[in-house]
């Protein structure tokens, strides 16, 4: 590997958010916080369970950051038996997509320019990951963001519990300035993640994505439709987005709601 590869985004993205995660986590040790309190009066349990968080925490951010979010796969064939072929598995009463780097775009899926390439059930791409949000790692991702608000909300707490206003603003500046600032911190990163937490879930129990919440009026397959053709009610949208089921491809779903709106207007 070239040493100029050690200064990606990626690399420094996920490096900064590593350094970040362990150094809050030591300031909230080195501190008169709950945890140290725990710590002396020989109860090591909770101390033990918030590290234990915080490194699940890490480890599901890593794995979505580095995951394949579901990647478009491109064959070695020639373009036009591609074409073809792929012309042949969809229906023909949906909306074809073509994209110039990836050739026919399959339902829900779109080319990020920062990753280069066509992702299925494309949601977003996450600077703070340095990846998309497709239709594998959405899950997972979801996950990261739940374990994520217990970690930064426990934090919140320690941080406060830590603090001592009743000293004078000298001393309590170099006592436990470092630990407002974290405290500070862990607010507004307590915020972002509840909220993202909020939208995602929302998304989640209607079967749909940021980029189709934010764009339906420029989706093909979304503006001719008067509402979500995806959406199979909360039971089944939750049970195909975390366990894969009922499986079957989005061209499919699309097709029987087709069909089913022609049905109920015939009649």
């Amino acid at each position: 590997m070239a040493p100029w590869a050690l200064l990606s985004p990626g690399v420094l993205v996920r490096t900064g958010h590593t350094v970040l995660t362990w150094g809050i986590t030591l300031v909230l040790f080195l501190h008169d916080t709950a945890l140290r309190q725990w710590e002396e009066q020989g109860d090591l349990l909770l101390p033990l369970a918030f590290l234990l968080l915080v490194l699940g925490s890490l480890l599901l951010y890593l794995a979505v950051s580095l995951m394949d979010p579901g990647y478009v796969n491109i064959q070695p064939q020639a373009q036009e038996e591609a074409k073809e072929e792929q012309t042949a598995m969809v229906p023909q009463v949906i909306p074809l997509r073509r994209c110039r780097y990836c050739l026919l775009l399959p339902l829900r899926a779109r080319h990020c320019r920062e990753c280069r390439r066509c992702v299925r059930r494309y949601d977003h791409h996450c600077p703070w990951m340095e990846n998309c949000v497709g239709e594998r790692n959405h899950p997972l991702f979801v996950a990261y963001l739940a374990v994520q608000l217990v970690v930064l909300l426990w934090g919140l707490y320690l941080a406060w519990s830590g603090l001592r206003f009743f000293q004078p603003w000298g001393l309590w500046l170099r006592s436990s300035g470092l630990l407002f600032a974290t405290f500070l911190l862990l607010s507004i990163l307590s915020l972002v993640a509840g909220l993202l937490l909020a939208s995602h879930l929302y998304l989640v129990a209607s079967n749909t994505t940021t980029w189709e919440f934010l764009s339906s009026h420029r989706i093909a397959y979304l503006r001719q439709r008067p509402g979500n053709p995806f959406d199979r009610g909360l039971i089944r949208n939750l049970a195909h987005f975390f366990c894969g089921w009922p499986s079957g491809s989005w061209e499919t779903l699309w097709a029987e709601e087709e069909e089913e709106e022609g049905r109920s207007q015939a009649v």
